[in-house]
C-alpha cells in the first residue's frame, strides 16, 4: 500500500486502539484459566491474530465477533505436534516457546525471517540445560520437551518477553516456581502488565524483591472484560498535537501500568528543549520520539541498542528515511542523537521498512512536509485503523 500525504492539521476526537500488549496477555490468560471468557474492545491487528491463531493450534476454540472474542479453552494443550503460526509477532513467538516446552510434543513455530533473526538465546540455553530437542531454521523454530525445572535465572537487559513467556509456562504447570532477574532490569513495566493480566484470572504472581518473581500455585477462574487503550499507538496521535493539531484521545486508562504512558511527559520535554531521554523501558516510542525531535530542537536518546532487533533496525531505518528528507541521526555507544534539522520532501518515496512504527512515525513528519510512503500496509501489525482514524480527523492521505 502507498500512502500519498499532503500537509495537514488534525482536529477532533478519537479513541486509542486497544492495547496490543494487554490483548496478548489476556488471550493467553483466558486459555490458562480453563474457563470460558469473553474479551471485548478487540482490534484485529496482525499481532493479535497471530496469538489467537497459536492458541487455536493448541486446542483453544476462539470465536471472533465484531469487536470481541469468546475463548473456550477446554481443549488447550490437548493436541499432537501442533504448528504455531507466529507471523511477525515477537511477543507471540517468545510467549509461546515456553508453553510449547510444556507439551512434551514436537512443536514447530513459524515466523518471518526477520522474526527468527531476533535473539532466542534464553530459550536455546534452557533447551540445552534441560536436554531438549530444538532446531532453528530461517523461518522455523522447532522444539520438543517437557519443562521439569521451575526456577529460572534470566538477564534483565534482554527482552522482557522471555520473562513473560516463562511466567505463562510456570502458571500453566501449576507447581509454583520463580524467575530471578540478573540486573540491570529493563522493561519491568511489561512484566507488571503480565502480572496484572494474570491476576484478573486469579493467578498469584508477584515480585518478592526487585529482581525476583515468584509464582504460587493457585486456582484460576474465568474473567471477562474490556481491553484498555494502547499508549504506544496513542503516542502517534498525540505527536500530531505537538505539531499544531488539536486531537482529543479517549479510551486511555488513567492509572495504566503501560510503560509507554511516559509519551506525554517525553513529548513535552522534546517540544520545550533538547532533552536526554532513556528509551530502555519504552523502545516502541523511539521512532515517534525521533520524528518529533527532528521537527523540534533535537534530543539525545539513550538505551537504544534494543532498537536493532525490532521489526526493523529502528535507529538505522529512521536515519535512512530522515536522510531522504535532508536530515539524519548520529549514532553513539547505546545512544542516538537527533540533531536539530530542517526537513523537506525531495521527491524520493519513504520506505516503511515493513515496520508499523516507522510508517506511523514518518507519517507524523510528512504531515508537515508532504510526501509518499511505500509499504504503508505495515500498520496492520498493530494499528490497522491508523490511516482511517487520522483521515476522519482531517488528514490529507490518499491510499493506493
Amino acid at each position: 500500500m502507498i500512502a500519498n500525504i499532503s500537509p495537514f492539521k488534525l482536529k477532533g476526537s478519537v479513541d486509542a486502539p486497544p492495547s496490543k500488549s494487554m490483548a496478548h496477555r489476556y488471550l493467553i490468560g483466558a486459555a490458562l484459566s480453563g474457563q470460558k471468557c469473553t474479551l471485548s474492545g478487540i482490534d484485529y491487528s496482525e499481532d493479535f491474530l497471530a496469538t489467537a491463531d497459536c492458541l487455536a493450534a493448541l486446542g483453544v476454540k476462539i470465536t471472533k465477533n465484531e469487536d470481541s472474542v469468546e475463548i473456550d479453552p477446554k481443549g488447550f494443550m490437548k493436541v499432537k505436534a501442533p504448528i504455531l503460526e507466529c507471523r511477525e509477532s515477537g511477543s507471540t513467538f517468545r510467549f509461546f516457546i515456553p508453553l510449547a516446552l510444556c507439551l512434551g510434543e514436537r512443536v514447530v513455530l513459524h515466523g518471518s525471517e526477520r522474526l527468527l533473526a531476533r535473539p532466542l538465546d534464553v530459550y536455546e540455553r534452557i533447551c540445552l540445560d534441560e536436554g531438549f530437542y530444538f532446531k532453528k531454521g530461517s523461518n522455523t523454530f522447532t522444539v520438543c520437551g517437557y519443562l521439569k525445572h521451575t526456577d529460572f535465572k534470566v538477564r534483565g537487559d534482554i527482552s522482557s518477553q522471555f520473562i513473560t513467556g516463562l511466567i505463562f509456562a510456570l502458571v500453566y504447570l501449576g507447581k509454583g516456581g520463580a524467575v530471578e532477574i540478573i540486573p540491570p532490569f529493563e522493561s519491568r513495566s511489561y512484566i507488571d502488565l503480565t502480572i496484572s493480566a494474570l491476576a484478573s484470572f486469579g493467578a498469584n504472581v508477584k515480585f518478592t524483591d526487585p529482581y525476583r518473581i515468584e509464582i504460587t500455585p493457585s486456582r484460576l477462574g474465568a474473567f471477562s472484560g474490556r481491553i484498555e487503550g494502547d499508549c504506544s499507538n496513542a503516542a502517534f496521535l498525540e505527536a500530531f498535537n505537538h505539531l499544531g493539531s488539536e486531537v482529543k484521545i479517549g479510551n486511555l486508562k488513567p492509572d495504566t501500568l503501560q510503560g509507554d504512558r511516559v509519551y506525554s511527559e517525553n513529548f513535552k520535554l522534546i517540544s520545550e528543549g533538547m532533552p536526554t531521554v532513556d528509551v530502555s523501558d519504552c523502545p516502541d516510542l523511539a521512532p515517534v520520539m525521533f520524528a518529533l525531535a527532528a521537527m523540534k530542537n533535537g534530543a539525545v536518546f539513550t538505551g537504544t541498542d534494543r532498537l536493532k532487533s525490532k521489526e526493523s533496525d529502528r535507529g538505522a531505518a529512521m536515519h535512512e528515511e530522515l536522510k531522504r528528507l535532508g536530515g539524519g541521526l548520529v549514532f553513539g555507544d547505546n545512544s542516538i542523537t537527533v540533531p536539530k534539522q530542517t526537513l523537506s520532501y525531495k521527491g524520493e518515496p519513504i520506505d516503511g521498512h515493513n515496520d508499523h512504527r516507522i510508517v506511523m512515525a514518518m507519517s507524523v513528519i510528512l504531515s508537515q512536509t508532504g510526501g509518499v510512503i511505500n509499504g504503508a500496509e505495515a500498520i496492520k501489525k498493530s494499528y490497522p485503523g491508523f490511516f482511517s482514524d487520522i483521515i476522519a480527523l482531517g488528514a490529507k492521505v490518499e491510499l493506493k
